[in-house]
Order: C-alpha cells, then sequence, then structure tokens
C-alpha cells in the first residue's frame, strides 16, 4: 500500500514544514479557522505543519496548523473594535462613485457599486 501523495511527517519534500495530506493530520494541530471556532488565535506561534491537497482548478492549496496547546484566547470585543469594524465594513460598502451605501460589500474587481458599473459599461 502506497502513502498518500502529501504525507510528508518530517518535511523534507514541501519547504521544510511537515506536511499531511486532507483530513490526516494529528490530533492536536488546527487550521485558524479551527482555532477561531474554538474561541482561541496562535498567539504568535509559527506554523507548526500544513495540510496539503488538489485543488480542482489545478496545482495544489495548504492550510497551515498551529498547536492547540500554544493557542491563546481571542480578545473580547470592546465597544472601541466594534466601532473600528463597523467603520471599516462602512468604508467596503460605500461607492468611490457615487458615494452611496450599497448595502452590500462591493465586487474588488470593479471597484464601484453594480448601478455605477452598468452605467458605465453602457456608456462605452
Amino acid at each position: 500500500m502506497s502513502r498518500p501523495r502529501f504525507w510528508d511527517p518530517e518535511g523534507r519534500r514541501f519547504g521544510g514544514i511537515p506536511t499531511y495530506p486532507w483530513r490526516m493530520a494529528p490530533a492536536g494541530l488546527l487550521t485558524r479557522r479551527q482555532l477561531r471556532a474554538r474561541g482561541l488565535r496562535p498567539g504568535g506561534q509559527d506554523v507548526a505543519a500544513q495540510v496539503m491537497w488538489r485543488s480542482r482548478f489545478g496545482g495544489t492549496r495548504p492550510a497551515y496548523l498551529y498547536r492547540l496547546a500554544l493557542a491563546k484566547p481571542v480578545g473580547p470585543m470592546t465597544p472601541a473594535r466594534a466601532a473600528a469594524l463597523a467603520k471599516a465594513n462602512q468604508a467596503r460598502r460605500t461607492c468611490p462613485a457615487c458615494g452611496r451605501d450599497a448595502g452590500y460589500v462591493l465586487p474588488a474587481h470593479l471597484g464601484t457599486c453594480l448601478l455605477c458599473a452598468d452605467s458605465t459599461a453602457l456608456a462605452a
């Protein structure tokens, strides 16, 4: 029986980082998203390992893993942090062309709201 393609627990083949196939990482190693779901953050620790898989669009994709034992709790949401987050989200919804709140995050590839993008396309 052969080993999976991305099996490299010693870190010899993939950039010096221990690498595991999708869903085969050892217990105690979690991604940022998995840590966040538990109310934790990496807390300044280095990447401990990675999970790699083949992308459906070709190539490979990594997900970095951190040690659960070294993770720290996420700081509480303070009023100042909530205000800064609201201000940042407001900026992502405000169209630079017409200046109105679009009610959704503006598409990065357009850079404007859909109405302004449509009017620009019709004028061209």
